[in-house]
């Protein structure tokens, strides 16, 4: 297929997606942080379409703006929780830096205890955001009035899935992350022995025990979501729902799961009809830059420019490190722009420009941009794809260890440990991600495959939600098997059945054959 064709096939998709839906009347609840970033880029999507979008925020928000020109508001007034904004983040950060000093056996032990520590922080802010919406009756009554068409929510916390089954409403998820962990561990099959677990740092050819130690993650991760995150909301369920209601159960109910993932850049595993990869939505073709900025690119000359960025939640790392960095950037011929917050580094050479925010798209998109910089989080590793720019990853928390591997496995990116980061292990890996042709190459391998698609993952996720409109759910794409116990789902019961009726058949005829061996010999005797 030519590129006029493809392009004249997408435009005929994206003009069916048009025509063929209506204005719905959609009930947002997002993830803060990051998480709001991309939930935005959908929302502009969604409101060009016509939709009327309403977001449901806390008053202690960092990002999700109470006036917007796209959506309207609900702001929830949440009883005081454990603080987790800008300073908290700060203590998980030298927290993995401790952990990654650690041998593995108790860095394991360490992180589990971590981990429960900061889903026990998370959940119980979720908690007091839903139960601060359905105490409310007045609230509960208004959402109820409003007629909304469906429930589009980030699940990472399952605030917005216990409001979408109490008002009865159709859910669609946009989704990366849920309770302990990888969301497609929920909805799809995946088996330990080829499917990697959060944070393991394996890749899916693993050997006896990479493959001992995923499984031993896995039961974890099962303890951790049944006997940490679930009885966080028992009180609250029994307050609000029917007897019996799960959790669980509620969770797997969606209708649409919009995934934010591309097997270009993910490991192949079975999926489910209701699943919609979407991975690199937020990408997009780069756009002009500020006057300044294209002046300071241009500047670079033939050496271009390293964009670096830690991302919305960190604001520095330890002076030491950032020292360290400064100082091999001081040694380089090329530009540096780095995305930085706190006191400036003394070591900082005149090549390199501190901003507290920049364009990170466009800046990725620019021809001179030569490297990026970056700790591995999902929206800056794709748009490094969809660009093509090769990364040196310093990852720090959560996921972005497991994302900046995947890179690593397909030749697109060198990984540094930065808690025993210094200036010289800094600047060798640099001069190798610049000079090494096959990063370049690889990376841009990648942003091949991932942009050659019949539809752009914005437009697939926007035709799914317009759908579940259209039909009011898409309950004939939910598999049967979310509703089955796990001794059901695994046939447990069915090999416990099959096992006692073979020792049963087994222990029978044994005893039949004792018993005519014995008759036989009886007779014998007798004859004798």
């Amino acid at each position: 297929m030519g590129m006029r064709s493809k392009q004249l096939f997408s435009l005929t998709c994206l003009l069916f997606v048009i025509c063929c839906c209506h204005a719905g009347n959609i009930l947002v609840w997002p993830e803060d942080g990051s998480h709001w970033v991309n939930m935005q880029v959908i929302l502009r999507k969604l409101h060009s379409h016509g939709h009327s979008l309403t977001v449901v925020r806390s008053s202690k928000s960092w990002y999700i703006q109470e006036n917007s020109s796209f959506y309207t508001t609900i702001t929830v007034n949440p009883m005081q929780t454990e603080d987790v904004g800008a300073d908290y983040f700060k203590i998980l950060i030298d927290r993995s830096l401790t952990l990654q000093r650690m041998s593995p056996f108790f860095r394991f032990l360490e992180q589990q205890k971590d981990i429960t520590r900061v889903l026990k922080a998370f959940h119980n802010g979720a908690l007091q955001m839903i139960s601060a919406i359905l105490d409310d009756t007045a609230l509960v009554g208004r959402l109820r009035e409003a007629k909304f068409d469906l429930v589009l929510t980030d699940p990472a916390f399952p605030a917005g899935v216990l409001l979408a089954n109490f008002l009865h409403l159709p859910m669609v998820y946009n989704i990366r992350w849920i309770n302990a962990g990888d969301a497609h561990m929920q909805i799809a099959p995946s088996p330990p022995s080829y499917v990697p677990m959060y944070n393991s740092l394996f890749h899916d050819q693993m050997n006896f025990l990479q493959r001992s130690e995923n499984f031993i993650r896995y039961l974890f991760s099962l303890l951790q979501e049944r006997y940490i995150i679930v009885p966080i909301y028992s009180e609250l369920l029994q307050r609000h729902f029917p007897p019996g209601t799960d959790l669980l159960s509620m969770q797997l109910s969606a209708d649409i799961w919009l995934l934010r993932v591309d097997f270009v850049f993910e490991f192949p595993r079975p999926t489910m009809p209701n699943v919609v990869y979407m991975g690199g939505f937020q990408c997009q073709p780069a756009q002009a830059l500020p006057a300044e900025l294209e002046e300071f690119m241009q500047s670079s000359g033939e050496h271009g420019v390293i964009i670096m960025s830690l991302g919305a939640a960190v604001s520095a790392l330890p002076t030491a490190i950032t020292e360290a960095i400064a100082t091999a950037f001081a040694g380089i011929p090329q530009k540096v722009l780095w995305r930085y917050h706190g006191e400036r580094p003394s070591t900082l050479g005149s090549n390199t420009l501190l901003l507290e925010w920049f364009p990170q798209n466009d800046l990725l998109g620019h021809p001179k941009t030569r490297v990026f910089v970056s700790h591995g989080g999902t929206n800056g590793v794709y748009e490094a794809i969809y660009h093509g720019v090769p990364i040196l990853a310093l990852p720090l928390l959560f996921d972005q260890f497991d994302n900046v591997l995947r890179l690593q496995v397909r030749g697109a990116a060198r990984v540094l440990q930065v808690a025993t980061l210094t200036s010289e292990e800094f600047l060798e890996a640099l001069k190798d991600v610049l000079e090494n042709p096959l990063y370049r190459s690889s990376i841009r391998k990648l942003s091949e495959l991932h942009r050659d698609q019949p539809l752009s993952p914005l437009d697939s996720a926007t035709f799914w939600i317009e759908y579940v409109i259209r039909h009011k759910g898409a309950a004939h794409l939910r598999s049967e098997g979310n509703n089955l116990p796990w001794y059901s789902y695994h046939s447990i019961d069915v090999l416990v059945f099959l096992l006692t009726f073979t020792v049963i058949a087994l222990l029978t005829s044994v005893y039949v054959c004792k018993l005519l061996c014995c008759r036989k010999s009886i007779k014998k005797r007798k004859v004798e």
